[in-house]
């Protein structure tokens, strides 16, 4: 056994003892803990290790009072099972009634503790309290979902009291919100994100699509339930959608079904079969709401364990098979933008025509024009979208004005134009169009004086507006639809930034009078101060081109649901102007650039230059 004396980051000492050859850090709430000085930053993290298991400990006897608090602050970010030794920093009135799993707050760095406390008056020999402050980044709520926050002063009291103990007076916290506060270095080490799935509503059963829903679970073992992580992924699937995604989405768990009492931990056997006993609710289901149902959980669990699931069996309250689905029945299910998806890339040339580059060569092909007006036609074109079932595509004209569709795999003459934008200047007649999963076309007309945002079922007919009435008074940009046809990422203006935001599609009525609104609009890369361009990258992924506050041009990763990956920032690039991504994660991505004209990068690879000349290169979607 060793002592790890780390630095904090602002050059002083936080005690840790660690049993490195086992993978456990032991907290250690009195080891040579100062009590003078500045501000003090407690972080117990080990950045970059997912795998070291953290325990707490104890209180140590006559503790004084900063050995307490600094002593809980780094027990929350343990594994303590059910936060025993956590509570024991606490009155026992307090233990009882604190609940860590209410929801987690995330700081950018630990939270710094004032070093003085604050007497109560004539009561100070018995009562005291400590502020705890920091730069709050993002809430995880008690259904598991990530919700970043622009960066915002965090302050939070903790009081204490000297009461009687069985060694005489002590030093316990009585007022503690509920909740855990952890540093962003914590966080990523103690949870993952993982995707949940469910059904997109307002389709036919033959059209039936899994939408994903991003939670984060507790990495190992969650320290209230006990359960693994695959355990605390199936409970939060059956228990339902977040409260963001449930308006659009249906579950096929019957209401009130659970996973059966006791079950901690679930495993794929050495067949590759994923068994998960249910309660009652589920005895008496369909076969076709079964087979759905574990549709959801293969996707679910299908990228968490070491040995892939290849088959899903639900079972009845009494361990009965109820049914058994295999990855392979599952594609009917599939979601939008799964593996054999459309993968050629489509580009506007420098004569202002529409090329394609076979998917099969991935983005390593020669560029062949497309079949049709939009291949040799007179109108010389800016900007193209592609619907993702490649019969039709939508084109901009050059001077952004008027919104063409046509087929790209038969000849015929140019339509007239879909939409025309009345704005005076470039920048403010149309954006580039994008397909959603169910064969919609979008536009947005920027125009000052009709700004609006059009959607053509089916990429025919008359256009309709959908409201958006979160704007607040924000400029439309630029917009990329999800694959599943639910979400919609729009880049958005205001007050000289611009920022992606993530809206929720919501449809009602009958197809024929569809009334469409994109509400609840939230931030999706709240670390870029401004963002040039998106694209999303596969079932709840975006990449994003940006900068931070005075910071330089990145391309990088966020999650639909404004966290960032570890491993999101991805290999520097010149002057990146639009950015293309597959539904599919192992396609190359693909930017236009300033400098070497139209660039890819494939997994594991750098950069490498596909065209010289050409723009507006798009997947389909």
């Amino acid at each position: 056994m060793g002592t790890d004396r780390r630095q904090d980051g602002h050059g002083r000492a936080v005690g840790l003892t660690a049993l490195l050859g086992c993978g456990i850090v032991l907290l250690s709430a009195c080891g040579s803990m100062p009590v003078t000085g500045d501000v003090k930053a407690v972080d117990a993290s080990q950045p970059g290790d997912s795998q070291v298991q953290v325990y707490a400990v104890a209180p140590r006897d006559n503790a004084t009072p900063i050995e307490v608090v600094d002593g809980f602050l780094e027990s929350m970010t343990s594994d303590d099972p059910g936060f025993r030794t956590t509570r024991k920093y606490l009155t026992k009135k307090a233990a009882g009634t604190w609940k860590p799993s209410a929801f987690t707050t995330v700081l950018s760095k630990a939270p710094n503790r004032s070093d003085r406390p604050v007497h109560d008056g004539d009561r100070s020999s018995t009562e005291l309290s400590y502020t705890l402050t920091g730069e709050k980044v993002a809430t995880v709520d008690a259904e598991s979902a990530y919700q970043p926050v622009a960066p915002t002063e965090f302050n939070r009291t903790l009081h204490l009291v000297r009461q009687n103990g069985p060694d005489g007076k002590e030093w316990r916290i009585d007022l503690v919100p509920d909740g855990l506060l952890l540093g962003q270095s914590d966080f990523k080490r103690l949870y993952r994100s993982v995707n949940k799935y469910y059904f997109a509503t307002g389709r036919t059963a033959g059209q039936s699509t899994l939408v994903a829903d991003p939670v984060y679970v507790r990495n190992r073992t969650d320290p209230v339930t006990g359960m693994d992580t695959v355990t605390q992924t199936v409970r939060s699937l059956i228990e339902g959608p977040t409260n963001w995604l449930r308006p659009v989405v249906d579950s096929r768990f019957p209401t009130s079904t659970a996973l059966r009492k006791g079950v901690t931990s679930l495993a794929p056997d050495d067949r590759s079969v994923l068994k998960v006993p249910l309660n009652k609710k589920a005895d008496n289901v369909g076969q076709r709401s079964c087979r759905m149902m574990a549709s959801q959980v293969l996707y679910t669990v299908r990228d968490l364990t070491s040995a892939r699931v290849e088959q899903v069996e639900l079972q009845r309250s009494d361990s009965s098979p109820l049914c058994v689905l295999g990855a392979d029945q599952a594609e009917e299910f599939a979601p939008d933008g799964s593996s054999g998806g459309p993968d050629s890339q489509y580009f506007v040339d420098a004569k202002g025509h529409v090329q394609c580059i076979p998917g099969s060569t991935r983005g390593s092909g020669d560029p062949e024009p497309v079949t049709g007006p939009f291949g040799d036609g007179p109108v010389r074109m800016s900007a193209v979208g592609v619907a993702r079932d490649e019969q039709l595509a939508a084109a901009v004209s050059q001077n952004d004005a008027s919104l063409y569709v046509s087929s790209i795999v038969s000849e015929g003459e140019l339509p007239a134009p879909a939409v025309t934008s009345r704005g005076k200047n470039l920048n403010d007649r149309l954006s580039a169009p994008s397909w959603d999963g169910r064969g919609d076309l979008w536009v947005a007309d920027r125009d000052p004086e009709n700004s609006r945002l059009l959607r053509l079922a089916g990429g025919a007919g008359k256009p309709s507006e959908v409201t958006v009435p979160s704007l607040d008074g924000a400029r439309l940009e630029a917009l990329r639809l999800s694959a599943d046809g639910v979400r919609i990422a729009l880049l958005l203006t205001k007050d000289g930034h611009t920022t992606l935001k993530i809206g929720r599609i919501e449809r009602h009525g009958p197809p024929s009078k569809q009334q469409v609104s994109v509400v609840e609009l939230r931030q999706a890369a709240p670390q870029l101060a401004d963002v040039t361009a998106m694209s999303w990258s596969g079932r709840s992924r975006l990449v994003v081109v940006g900068k931070e506050q005075g910071g330089v041009q990145q391309v990088r990763y966020v999650q639909a649901d404004g966290s960032a990956p570890a491993s999101g920032v991805l290999p520097g690039v010149n002057q990146v102007s639009a950015v293309a991504a597959a539904d599919d994660e192992q396609l190359p991505l693909m930017a236009d650039t300033e400098g070497d004209g139209i660039v890819k990068l494939s997994p594991g690879d750098n950069w490498q230059t596909v065209l010289k000349e050409g723009s507006s290169l798009v997947y389909p979607g």
